[in-house]
């Protein structure tokens, strides 16, 4: 049996315990980043997370001795540089983080584009010289104008996926266009038996907030059409039955506190279109009372008209439900005896 040095068991034991001490552990690659950077980026993180660098085999053996199920399947996010990040923080936030901390860096020859890299057109701040044939020599359209060199028209010189050349770099970076991200590309996280890939952990917030709301709307609509009862339902489910129980009691005259300031105007109304037809027949089939009351109505009728063609004018003080219910009654009395 080979020996193993004792600092390698004292770091997969070390290892070992960050993981056992911690709910969520992620995979990531630290691949091109700058040690200042790096060092920054770990001490915005301080507070939150753990990062620890080892040996890939040295990783590999702590995943596979470790007694959290499924934390294994870890080793197969492993690239370029891998560390692993211990916390307690929610997986969907740390990603989130370190996408955030994530800073523009200059291409360097050999990198891998994450997107396609455009050179826009418009003005540089080059003078006529030899830039003008280099722009030229990457295919980038260019002249002079006005004492400087322009670009003509939007142009990609590096598709994404593909490897950016050293050419293309320099005048990338001479442009001041910087295309590449630098910071902790996160590869998975584990959490409660289950691996996160970077894809599931990108999410967009306010679609995700959006997408709650209406489901959240969705719901408590279901819930008061089927009656279902609980806090947030009831106040609109015993809305609903009050406004409905009103309908019914006024459609069905049914007299209470309640309907009967809605009903006496509504049978006082009525009352003066019947007696407004007998009036139209036989004037003489009404008696005083009733023809000034008609009177009265039309006159009231025809102030609203005018008013409603005039500036308003001091408002007159508006009768009480009192009042107006006294004089209902005895409009009604009048007319049927």
């Amino acid at each position: 049996m080979p020996h193993v040095a004792s600092w390698k068991k004292e770091e997969v034991k070390d290892i070992k315990g960050l993981i056992s001490n911690h709910k969520v552990v992620a995979m990531a690659n630290l691949a091109d980043i700058p040690a200042p950077q790096l060092q920054k980026m770990r001490r915005n993180l301080k507070d939150n997370a753990l990062i620890k660098m080892s040996r890939k085999t040295l990783m590999n053996l702590a995943l596979n001795d470790c007694d959290k199920s499924n934390i294994e399947s870890l080793s197969e996010h492993m690239e370029g540089q891998p560390a692993l990040i211990f916390t307690d923080m929610n997986p969907f936030r740390l990603y989130k983080i370190l996408e955030e901390s994530k800073t523009q860096a200059p291409a360097k020859a050999g990198n891998i584009a994450p997107i396609d890299i455009v050179v826009p057109k418009g003005d540089t701040a080059f003078p006529p010289g030899p830039m003008l044939g280099e722009l030229q020599k990457i295919g980038i359209p260019a002249k002079i104008d006005k004492g400087k060199i322009v670009i003509t028209k939007d142009q990609k010189v590096v598709e994404a996926g593909e490897k950016i050349k050293s050419s293309v770099a320099s005048i990338l970076t001479r442009l001041e266009i910087y295309p590449m991200e630098v910071g902790i590309d996160l590869k998975a996280a584990y959490e409660d038996q289950t691996v996160y890939t970077s894809d599931l952990l990108t999410i967009d917030t306010e679609k995700t907030i959006s997408n709650i709301q209406n489901a959240f709307t969705s719901a408590l609509n279901l819930s008061v059409n089927a009656e279902i009862f609980n806090k947030l339902s009831m106040p609109i489910i015993i809305s609903n039955a009050a406004t409905k129980s009103m309908n019914l009691a006024v459609n069905a005259e049914i007299l209470n506190e309640k309907t009967i300031v809605i009903l006496m105007p509504k049978a006082y109304s009525q009352m003066l279109a019947i007696a407004s037809e007998i009036a139209s027949v036989n004037d003489a089939a009404l008696d005083d009372e009733i023809r000034e009351r008609l009177s009265s109505n039309t006159a009231k009728v025809e102030t609203i008209i005018e008013e409603e063609e005039k500036p308003p004018e001091d408002e007159e003080e508006e009768e009480t439900e009192e009042e107006k219910e006294e004089e209902a009654a005895a409009g009604l009395g009048a007319l049927f005896g």
